[in-house]
């Protein structure tokens, strides 16, 4: 009975052995695994740090200081809010950056609406349409400007050649206070439209025929289709979409600063091309800071406000419920 309880003693022993081997062998994997995840994260991580992190610390602290490259950064605390608030040209880069957006984002993304549904069917070459509208959103921006500068002008320019021809005097278009802006709309949604009409035909094609056939069953006409079936199965894309047009809206830069640079008047100069203007044409680095860190503060507050929003236009209950 001694030997079978030694013997026991000793199966057990050897069990907890392998046990702890095992265990011992395991945390070896897993810290050899996790070394190695970290090691696959480092270049990420430290581009990270390097080029958005960091730049973006440094801009919270320039944005205290008067710094204009040629002396050391002086801080001035608050004084940059200070002078923005009674700058003039602030007030309307401001102002020019919301009419750009909210004229350019809506109707770009009704176009891109009316355009998915029309590229949204069965037929011969509708692959050659949906690559010609879409053709224009990866041309370079500034090459775009720079052809719709030529377009746009007053005396030799396409547009109004062809006005001339059925005997109407064409406008100045970007040489005029009262045209520049829409002209710059009219070119950022000619080049930029074929990305939303893309997200937006993406998603008319996942709807299921069967509801457009339940539908249709039930006696719905065309539009109470689109209405009761179309939009909202849609309202998940045209948000995505919304939300991406109204930041790359606020963040314009490229086609204000080859077309118009900011002018006739300042009447196209929006928030992000003063706050070029400020930085590397006037050296005024801490203030140019402070006025990206008014953009920043101005497109988290949009994007908060469209996800709150979302709780009830995409998935349909708000948090309260």
């Amino acid at each position: 009975m001694a030997v079978n309880l030694a013997q026991a003693r000793g199966s057990q022993g050897r069990k907890r052995g392998a046990r702890g081997d095992f265990k011992r062998a395991f945390s070896g994997l897993r810290r050899g695994e996790t070394i190695a995840g970290y090691l696959f994260l480092a270049p990420n991580f430290i581009g990270f740090v390097i080029f958005l992190l960091f730049p973006i610390l440094f801009a919270f602290y320039i944005m205290l200081t008067d710094w204009s490259l040629a002396k050391p950064p002086a801080f001035i605390g608050l004084k940059n809010f200070d002078t923005m608030v009674n700058d003039r040209i602030f007030w309307k880069s401001l102002g020019n950056s919301f009419y750009y957006t909210f004229v350019a984002v809506p109707t770009g993304i009704f176009i891109a609406f009316w355009l998915a549904l029309a590229l949204n069917r069965k037929m011969r070459g509708i692959i050659f349409f949906r690559t010609v509208y879409f053709l224009p959103q990866i041309t370079l921006t500034v090459a775009a400007a720079t052809i719709w500068r030529w377009i746009y002008q007053p005396e030799i320019g396409m547009i109004n050649h062809i006005l001339d021809m059925f005997g109407i005097d064409g406008p100045k278009w970007i040489h005029d206070t009262k045209w520049a802006m829409p002209s710059v709309i009219i070119m950022s949604n000619w080049q930029g439209i074929g990305f939303a009409m893309l997200i937006l035909l993406a998603g008319l094609q996942g709807i299921p025929e069967e509801y457009y056939e339940a539908a249709s069953i039930d006696g719905a006409s065309g539009w109470q289709r689109m209405r009761y079936v179309t939009l909202p199965m849609l309202s998940p894309a045209i948000f995505f979409v919304v939300v991406t047009s109204l930041i790359g809206a606020f963040q314009a830069f490229d086609q204000f600063f080859v077309l118009t640079q900011g002018g006739p008047a300042d009447a196209t100069t929006p928030l992000t091309l003063y706050i070029f203007n400020n930085a590397f044409k006037f050296f005024k680095m801490g203030y140019g800071a402070a006025l990206a860190a008014v953009l920043f503060v101005i497109i988290l507050i949009i994007t908060i406000a469209q996800w709150h929003l979302a709780r009830r236009w995409v998935i349909g209950f708000d948090e309260d419920e």
